[in-house]
């Protein structure tokens, strides 16, 4: 599995998102390059998933621009997301690959070989026919991020994947996300927690209140952050 032409880098242009009288994302100018994770972090309801949605091409911009390798309005044919909470298929683990590889149009004769790729890759192999439904927590979230490569993607999105797991499943997906960007795939994740952020970050975005408050490359940002902002999350403390 390596990942086909890129739809990257993706570019917000001065991008605002309304719902009615709220500002969700308040004038993002923004870049996405190839590389190691890119990783979103700030408070509850700082617009990471909105921007997730965006990237993804899920949601349109209420001002503003955002471009794909620089065209706009792009088919999300080359882009996977995976949700916090993904839905499973009633059917098999490897049921539910099966049906991700058909929707994205990939010839049924390479459907099983395909299946066990990626069934080994997230460290199910031993479960593919066990009823995805009956999965724990962490085994269904690796097998979201199983289906989503089922496109072959360039850029996958993650939306606080970790978010309720508990610390071996964590360390089981992170390594899946790092085993991903090796591959050649674009990571974008939102997180809640600094520590992992810190270990799978090659840059780091920081939003709150819908702002892009500071970027910039994960080890800077987390020894000398240039905002009072970003300071105060980094230590911990409430940020109003």
């Amino acid at each position: 599995m390596r990942a086909p032409p890129s739809d990257l880098p993706i570019r917000f242009d001065d991008v605002t998102v309304s719902a009615g009288a709220v500002t969700v994302l308040d004038r993002v100018s923004l870049s996405i390059h190839a590389g190691a994770p890119t990783i979103l972090i700030g408070p509850n309801g700082s617009g990471k998933t909105t921007l997730l949605r965006l990237a993804m091409g899920l949601i349109p911009p209420s001002l503003g621009r955002v471009t794909w390798d620089g065209v706009a309005q792009v088919p999300p044919i080359k882009r996977a997301i995976v949700f916090q909470r993904p839905v499973m298929l009633r059917r098999s683990a490897a049921g539910n690959i099966r049906y991700a590889l058909a929707a994205a149009h990939i010839p049924k004769e390479q459907h099983d070989a395909r299946i066990m790729e990626l069934m080994a890759l997230v460290g199910l192999l031993d479960l593919a026919f066990r009823p995805a439904r009956r999965l724990s927590g962490g085994e269904q979230q690796r097998l979201a991020l199983a289906r989503a490569l089922a496109r072959d993607p360039t850029v996958l999105f993650l939306d606080e994947p970790t978010a309720s797991l508990d610390p071996a499943s964590t360390k089981a997906v992170e390594d899946i996300v790092r085993a991903i960007a090796a591959r050649g795939i674009k990571v974008v994740m939102a997180t809640h927690d600094l520590g992992e952020a810190r270990r799978l970050a090659g840059d780091v975005v920081f939003l709150h209140r819908g702002r892009v408050v500071e970027t910039g490359d994960a080890r800077t940002f987390f020894q000398s952050p240039q905002t009072g902002e970003a300071k105060t999350f980094i230590a911990g403390e409430l940020l109003l």
